[in-house]
């Protein structure tokens, strides 16, 4: 009778057991195998290597380098680590494990523009250069890209980054010689000096009166001299007394032949 009750007692647990192996819903903690058997899951960091039986419970082995799985599970296979490509825009930010995927993070000067199912960024590009003639609104970040704009009329950015103001050639004492433009600065020289512009007249006024001055000069002494030329008289010799210039009238009428001068 004992013995009757203990087989009856097997039976139960081993028909309990079969229920719970092969039913139709497994646990929140268990994976169904291809035979329909539920066998309890493998934790993070594992994978199964042999299914469960009636005798022993799941085998489970971890996962080797390179791979990884980051929850329980039923998997024969862990998951290979992602691989974070520069040429993608990316670098490793934390290296793969065991119970967790690489983390990749954008590069400086990218941007992300896809994103994988876990919100990781998958892909990145760079950033716009705003072009010369345009400034950076705002900078781009690791998610979104650079915004440019057009610089204003007065104002010029060489390299695109910023828009400066035209040079105020006046108020550097210079002359602007060329215009700018959106991509360029005005042009500004150095102002000639003042000789070539306020000072040539009062020094060529100057030379015209010297030259004046020196011509009226000669000229005067051309008549003196001719004056003098024209009243000098030709020396004469009368006995022992010689006259030599016509300064006087009566000398020269003295000595003049014929002509009798009395006390």
């Amino acid at each position: 009778m004992v013995l009757t009750l203990r087989r009856l007692e097997q039976y139960f647990l081993l028909g309990f057991h079969f229920m719970l192996v092969f039913g139709k819903d497994c646990g929140p903690a268990e994976y169904k195998t291809n035979d329909g058997q539920c066998c309890p899951m493998c934790n993070k960091g594992l994978v199964v290597r042999r299914d469960c039986t009636i005798e022993s419970s799941t085998s489970c082995m971890p996962c080797i380098r390179g791979t990884f799985m980051n929850e329980a599970n039923g998997l024969t296979k862990c998951f290979p680590c992602s691989p974070c490509d520069p040429g993608q825009g990316l670098f490793t930010q934390t290296e793969c494990k065991p119970t967790s995927n690489t983390v990749c993070h954008v590069l400086d000067g990218y941007y992300c523009r896809s994103y994988s199912s876990n919100s990781e960024c998958s892909f990145a590009v760079e950033h716009t250069h705003c072009s010369p003639g345009q400034s950076t609104k705002s900078p781009g970040t690791k998610t979104t890209d650079t915004m440019c704009e057009e610089c204003q009329h007065g104002f010029y950015s060489q390299h695109g980054v910023n828009c400066t103001a035209w040079t105020d050639c006046a108020a550097k004492g210079r002359v602007k010689t060329e215009d700018g433009n959106s991509r360029q600065d005005v042009i500004c020289n150095k102002v000639p000096p003042r000789i070539h512009t306020t000072l040539i007249a009062p020094i060529l006024l100057l030379c015209l009166t010297v030259a004046a001055l020196f011509g009226f000069y000669l000229a005067r002494a051309k008549c003196k001299k001719e004056l003098h030329e024209f009243y000098e008289v030709p020396v004469q010799e009368t006995g022992h007394l010689q006259v030599t210039t016509s300064n006087s009238l009566v000398e020269t009428a003295e000595n003049v032949p014929g002509n009798v001068v009395t006390d």
